[in-house]
């Protein structure tokens, strides 16, 4: 493990692109963060996250993921909760146990039956969108609080 050597960590192995884009991030269950969350790669919710989430690549929510705030990601699949808006550039899928109580905006939406949506759903290219939104919002810095 690099963390207990001397020698860092090779900037690239192929299969993150060196960027951090093919990272993990797990908020497990029972873990509950209470401010903004961001990375270039996938981050994967089965606790509760109080604040805004930007991934660069991918958001996953599980059935006991909980999230309030916005999302902003490429693509997302949501199988819990999500009080917020949710932007996905790409797609998004609202699985048959999710519920969403905010607008989406994406280019593509998958539902399956039982997932609940509770806004305004716009279908479009999303990134012009996302953009105006940002600069309308104040900035803040990415904060976490982990209990």
């Amino acid at each position: 493990m690099a963390i207990f050597k001397d020698t860092p960590m090779p900037a690239g192995d192929g299969k993150t692109g060196g960027n951090g884009e093919g990272t993990l991030s797990i908020i497990a269950g029972g873990m509950r963060v209470i401010g903004d969350i961001e990375t270039e790669g996938v981050i994967k919710i089965e606790g509760r996250v109080e604040g805004s989430i930007r991934a660069g690549r991918q958001v996953l929510i599980g059935r006991q993921g909980e999230v309030k705030g916005d999302i902003t990601t490429r693509e997302a699949v949501i199988g819990g909760k999500v009080q917020g808006t949710v932007s996905a550039t790409e797609r998004l899928e609202i699985q048959a146990t999710s519920t969403i109580v905010g607008d989406i905006n994406t280019k593509s939406i998958a539902v399956a039956e039982g997932g609940r949506i509770n806004g305004t759903v716009r279908i479009a290219d999303v990134s012009e969108a996302t953009q105006r939104q940002e600069h309308s919002s104040k900035e803040k810095q990415p904060v976490a609080v982990v209990r």
